[in-house]
């Protein structure tokens, strides 16, 4: 079967995402993928795929991609390029759109260029027999023309280290990441997070349709708006009675004056039309799970509170003491003790070996402080193979994981769990005390910067300062 040659364009960002979405798409809609050339962190993949149809299928759900090219040339330097295309030309590459409405769009990586300069690189491209009109707006074809200057944006060479051209065959799910904006979302809460990384979370965790999905941490749903619109069907539980039926202080700071109003999960559902996707959402104690035996999940997807904006708190007290129900009160609020970050992945790699289908997959976020982080923290289960451990940094010396298991066998009574990962309080106060201290020295370098500026301004002037 003949394949193709096709160029991934990626958006620099989430870079170790990449290789484990493109991988795990590509699994559930069975597109063979053969590499040209190993992936790196370099912002493209060259792979060679079986048909249009199959890249199409795999940038529409891609969202750390931004377009997907049909490779026409690819060399180190730009008269190389030119040359190259031409001998195309001659043998009747452009043939089969050279009649079409087109437009040539250019990017450099790394580097900038003025809208002179633009026009410049694309008024290079002269020589190729188009006959179409120019549309800029609703083209038939598109073209790209790709100038690679590195990495480093400190050192970027005068000329470009690689080029690229090619046709345009489909753009990325890209736009969904601004569907989904949390500035225009019905109901969000403080620790919602982003649509591009609950969406990353679905394509990771292989959601298709039918799938039953699970977040045990539900929180606002987001991750359930995410999986909901890749054909999951989705429900969450959570310990906290006021965030599930939107009873919370508003999020937003316009509006924090006003109680909310008609603001849930399932209202977020119906404002992106996935309503029919949505089982419920229930409140509840991840650490005494209420399941029957005979439930199983597709998916499992989990960003468990880390002491920082919310709590890490189970049912419990540190007492004996009876449960007291207020007269009147038509619901008891139990007390809490803490719940710590190494006992919450335990529970929850346990709850999952015996609830997770076969082959499906857990994923959840841990923080970590990256001077001190170590692979051998991180959870092990030995029902639980780690296929993903991919990294988004937050602060200088604050990042979390996103850690992807895949099941591969079914729980036994001499199964193993270990976790070395810090207790949240203890992240919790190294967070605040290394962030009490950067801000300290920051303080101290901008004194010391100014005092200088006035020993150098009062020695200019020949005035003693004391």
């Amino acid at each position: 079967m003949k394949r193709f040659q096709y160029l991934l364009w990626f958006a620099h960002e989430h870079v170790s995402f990449r290789l484990h979405e493109i991988e795990a798409i590509a699994s559930v809609l069975k597109i063979p993928i053969k590499w040209i050339e190993p992936p790196s962190d370099k912002p493209w993949y060259l792979v060679e795929l079986p048909s249009e149809e199959a890249v199409q299928k795999l940038s529409a759900r891609s969202v750390t991609m931004r377009r997907a090219i049909h490779l026409w040339a690819d060399e180190p330097t730009v008269p190389r390029l030119h040359a190259s295309l031409k001998e195309k030309c001659l043998n009747g590459l452009l043939e089969p759109y050279k009649l079409k409405s087109f437009k040539v769009d250019v990017d450099l990586f790394c580097n900038s260029q003025t809208q002179e300069e633009k026009l410049e690189r694309i008024e290079s491209f002269s020589y190729m027999p188009f006959q179409g009109h120019v549309d800029l707006k609703n083209p038939d074809v598109t073209f790209q023309y790709i100038e690679y200057y590195g990495l480093d944006p400190k050192i970027v060479p005068e000329n470009p280290t690689r080029t690229f051209f090619g046709r345009v065959v489909s753009e990325s799910g890209r736009p969904l990441i601004h569907e989904l904006s949390l500035k225009k979302r019905t109901f969000i809460g403080n620790t919602s997070m982003d649509p591009q990384l609950s969406l990353l979370m679905a394509n990771l965790g292989k959601v298709s349709n039918g799938d039953l999905v699970l977040d045990p941490f539900v929180g606002s749903g987001s991750l359930l708006v995410a999986a909901a619109k890749f054909g999951g069907h989705v429900i969450g539980t959570d310990i906290d009675f006021l965030m599930l039926h939107g009873r919370t202080r508003p999020t937003r700071k316009q509006t924090r004056h006003i109680a909310r109003k008609d603001e849930s999960i399932e209202a977020n559902m119906v404002q992106y039309s996935c309503v029919d996707k949505y089982i419920d959402v229930i409140v509840a104690d991840s650490a005494l799970p209420f399941w029957r035996s005979d439930v199983e999940f597709d998916c499992i997807l989990a960003d468990p509170p880390y002491g920082i904006r919310e709590p890490t708190e189970r049912i419990g007290s540190k007492e004996s003491l009876p449960i007291i129900k207020k007269e009147g009160s038509p619901v008891h609020f139990p007390s809490k003790i803490e719940y710590g970050l190494n006992e919450i992945i335990k529970d929850l790699m346990w709850f999952s070996s015996k609830h997770l289908k076969l082959h499906g997959r857990l994923l959840f976020w841990v923080p970590v402080f990256r001077q001190d982080y170590n692979d051998a923290q991180m959870a092990r289960h030995s029902c639980f193979k780690l296929i993903g451990n991919c990294e988004q940094v937050l602060t200088t010396f604050t990042a979390r994981r996103l850690l992807v298991y895949e099941k591969i066998k079914m729980p036994q009574d001499t199964d193993e769990c270990s976790s070395a990962i810090p207790a949240a309080s203890t992240f919790r106060e190294k967070y605040f005390t290394h962030g009490d201290e950067h801000r300290l020295t920051r303080k101290q370098k901008k004194a010391e910067a100014a005092k200088n500026k006035e020993m150098w301004f009062a020695k200019l002037n020949n005035v003693n300062v004391k």
